[in-house]
């Protein structure tokens, strides 16, 4: 590994530890997630939107031309962050964050579907390994188990945040990345505004640091490197590297929340990321 490589990987590294942080803070925040989510994309929209003026981006779009996709991934966005925070809160970091990267695989089935993508049979095989990955995870399949229903909730977080993604695809050129995140940050906290005042003012105060940590750290910063990585490395590439984020996740809770998770969601975890890493690079390759 020579030092202009170095550099690079150091920095999708750091994005992703700071992305990864969502897992053990959802689980840890004392508020109820809607509400927890609320916060998360005021402080977000606030954060990128200061970063966005710093570095004078245009905020100009096109209401006719854009604007209802910009609506519909602000939408989806808000539907993975609550879910997922269900996600964490029924279940643990690990099933929830396991559940979530069952997206890459959900996004190679979606594509072909809307964007017309030749579809790759051995997407087939990969799925079936994902089944084979949350049977292992899966605590029992008892759907009056909280565990259960965490998994199951955290599979409808991954379908969405993959339909947003797809839907993106076709803007990411004619946008800058921030800029779009602002955008889906503004539907996210009209959408979650009711939520704003439900709070506990002990719960709240306990909760606000983590709350803007939350929105400058694990989104603003994490997702702000992890786009600037695009700069050295391919989408594909990204997304392979990317899959270190549960991991991440995972040893984080381990330490600050004392959350260990079991043999089976171990298992399972290989297996869904070894799927994960597998599609990455076939998609790479027919890039």
């Amino acid at each position: 590994m020579n030092k202009s490589t170095l550099g690079p990987i150091l920095l999708i590294n750091v994005a992703m530890l700071c992305v990864s942080t969502s897992g053990p803070l959802g689980r840890y925040i004392a508020l109820s997630p809607p509400v927890a989510i609320s916060y998360r994309a005021l402080f977000a929209l606030l954060f990128l939107g200061i970063f966005c003026v710093w570095n004078r981006y245009s905020f100009q779009f096109s209401i006719k031309k854009d604007g209802w996709t910009l609506f519909l991934t602000g939408i989806l966005m808000t539907i993975h962050w609550v879910t997922y925070f269900y996600a964490l809160k029924w279940a643990n970091v690990a099933i929830g964050m396991l559940s979530l990267f069952t997206y890459p695989i959900i996004t190679s089935f979606l594509e072909p579907i809307l964007l017309k993508t030749p579809f790759q049979r051995s997407h087939l095989g990969l799925g079936g390994l994902i089944l084979l990955g949350i049977y292992f995870i899966a605590p029992s399949f008892d759907l009056k188990d909280t565990m259960l229903q965490g998994l199951l909730i955290g599979l409808v977080s991954a379908f969405s945040y993959a339909l947003r993604n797809v839907i993106l695809k076709r803007k990411i050129n004619s946008f800058n990345g921030s800029i779009l995140m602002f955008y889906q940050m503004v539907i996210a906290t009209v959408l979650m505004s009711p939520f704003l005042l439900q709070i506990n003012m002990i719960s709240f105060g306990e909760s606000v640091p983590y709350l803007i940590f939350l929105g400058l750290v694990t989104t603003a910063i994490g997702h702000t490197l992890f786009l600037n990585s695009f700069q050295y490395f391919s989408v594909s590439t990204a997304s392979i590297m990317s899959s270190v984020q549960p991991i991440y996740g995972i040893i984080l809770a381990m330490l600050f929340i004392k959350e260990f998770p079991t043999w089976q969601s171990v298992i399972g975890g290989v297996l869904i990321l070894t799927s994960v890493i597998i599609a990455s690079k076939k998609r790479q390759v027919s890039e």
